[in-house]
């Protein structure tokens, strides 16, 4: 093999690496807006690339010694850049068959995901899979060299691989968006495998059609619901944002779309929803509204644009880890109706940490459903929380949960009464529950005191929430820093279900 064959056969080796674990990440970005980010399914993703590589391994090794050629190899790695091409084409049709097919069955994400995942992305990935023990085959000429070959090889791979990984995370999709990333690394393979004069012609082709597709504009990711109309979408760096319009009011969407983030209507600031519980249940605990708050998971400030009418002296610290959330609440959600919001784009724990400053309320909607960060959910995160509160303030905190199904609420609730005198519930909604936690005992009384002076707008929302008010649940176990296993509240749900057992 000559110098320049053995640099294309390395160039091979690398680009593959990079397109195998590039196209692993931004599969995970193109699964979200339809099954979300959660474990399960990373679990699925990287479950099937790695079972799809190993046996492309198997079969390439198999394929190199039926077929110890470098025009043989470039064909196979063709044919894996036009698929891997099309699979941000075809994704948008198949998911919405997907969904479709599961939108009733509570383990339809983690169904609908893997066979996203298997019928999108397992073939092209086999055929990636073949491109290491093929190239070590053909770049092995002395026995005696075999160890060298193979260990440059398997390292150029796995360099390339790691390009890939950050690449996609961090340069291709915050940039150019998912459809691209797709076609960036499949363009890379074609062109990669056509610069070789083994390669004929005609299969020069299909690195010009992918270089071509990349001019496509990228459609809807995921086109909204009969009579509503996305109006703004995009990529960030954590997530997956659109932004809809249904009717009057506009919904803050992430990542597959099940809940809303924020909501906005030109004609009230009340949402009936469980942002109205952070204006009322606070009162249980002050009597009064907090002269300082912060909203940790403050999204598109639909809680602070509340405050702005009706307790316009509450000063409010926003902390919302993703800044582009913030953007789109300042341009579609009013967010900056309220002019004493200082927003922070930072996650929740570490802005705590930081901070010097105490607040009577620290509102916590950063649970994004139905996964939380399992580090917003510990003893230790709630002490430092406590820390942060001004003698006699409180905590809120959002609990979204499946209906019917208290494992996480019994948990965050143990966690919480480790960290604080007092816990209450207000279940707002069948699948939110909202929890005041304070070293003060919550009282219907403070809340009946309240409305005496309140809004009159306020009183219906006072009223249910005085109603509603309730002792915490009990059950659950105290979370820590070490061991904060949420992922299994969930998880073990999903396959409960999926295997017809009943709910524990």
């Amino acid at each position: 093999m000559t110098k320049h064959s053995q640099r294309g056969l390395l160039a091979l080796v690398f680009v593959g690496g990079a397109s195998s674990l590039g196209a692993e990440i931004a599969a995970a970005r193109l699964l979200a807006p339809y099954f979300g980010a959660s474990t399960i399914i990373w679990a699925n993703t990287i479950g099937v690339v790695l079972v799809a590589l190993s046996i492309g391994y198997w079969y390439g090794g198999r394929l190199a010694d039926r077929y110890p050629t470098d025009r043989n190899l470039r064909l196979v790695v063709l044919a894996a850049a036009f698929l891997l091409g099309l699979v941000p084409i075809v994704s948008g049709p198949f998911f919405d068959i997907v969904v479709g097919a599961f939108d009733r069955l509570d383990a339809g994400a983690f169904v609908g995901s893997l066979l996203g995942v298997l019928v999108l992305l397992a073939i092209p990935l086999v055929l990636l899979g073949t491109v290491t023990p093929w190239a070590l085959r053909l770049a092995i000429s002395e026995l005696e060299s075999a160890g060298t070959v193979a260990g440059r090889l398997y390292a150029l791979s796995t360099l390339g691989s790691l390009s890939g990984v950050f690449l996609s995370a961090l340069v291709f999709i915050p940039l150019v968006g998912v459809q691209r990333t797709f076609l960036l690394f499949a363009a890379a393979l074609a062109v990669a495998a056509a610069a070789a004069v083994s390669v004929p012609r005609a299969a020069l082709v299909v690195p010009a059609v992918l270089l071509a597709a990349l001019a496509l504009p990228p459609g809807l990711t995921k086109p909204a619901d009969a009579g509503k109309q996305v109006i703004a979408e995009r990529e960030t760096s954590y997530q997956y944002l659109r932004v809809v319009q249904d009717g009057e009011r506009r919904l803050l969407e992430l990542n597959e779309g099940q809940a809303v983030h924020s909501i906005y209507d030109p004609n009230t600031v009340l949402t009936d929803g469980v942002w109205d519980g952070y204006l009322s249940l606070p009162l249980a605990v002050l009597g009064r509204p907090p002269r300082s708050m912060a909203m940790l998971g403050n999204a598109a400030g639909t809680v602070s644009r509340a405050y702005s009418r009706y307790f316009p002296q509450t000063r409010i610290d926003g902390v919302e880890i993703d800044g582009e959330v913030t953007d789109a609440g300042r341009k579609h959600f009013g967010l900056d109706e309220n002019k004493r919001l200082e927003t922070y784009t930072e996650d929740a724990r570490p802005f705590l940490r930081r901070t010097k400053k105490q607040y009577e309320l620290i509102g916590i909607d950063a649970y994004r459903q139905p996964y939380i960060p399992f580090y917003l959910a510990t003893r230790e995160f709630f002490d430092l929380t406590r820390a942060r509160l001004a003698p006699g303030g409180a905590v809120v905190v959002n609990i979204g949960h499946p209906e019917g199904q208290d494992a996480l609420e019994q948990t965050i609730t143990r966690t919480l009464r480790a960290s604080f005198g007092h816990v209450a519930r207000f279940p707002i909604e069948s699948t939110s529950t909202l929890l005041v936690a304070s070293d003060v005992a919550p009282t219907r009384e403070r809340l009946r005191l309240a409305s005496a002076s309140a809004d009159p707008e306020l009183l219906g929302l006072l009223a249910r929430t005085e109603r509603g008010l309730a002792a915490p649940l009990a059950g659950g176990r105290v979370y820590t820093d070490d061991r904060a296993p949420v992922e299994w509240l969930i998880d073990s749900s999903i396959v409960r279900y999926a295997a017809g057992g009943p709910e524990g």
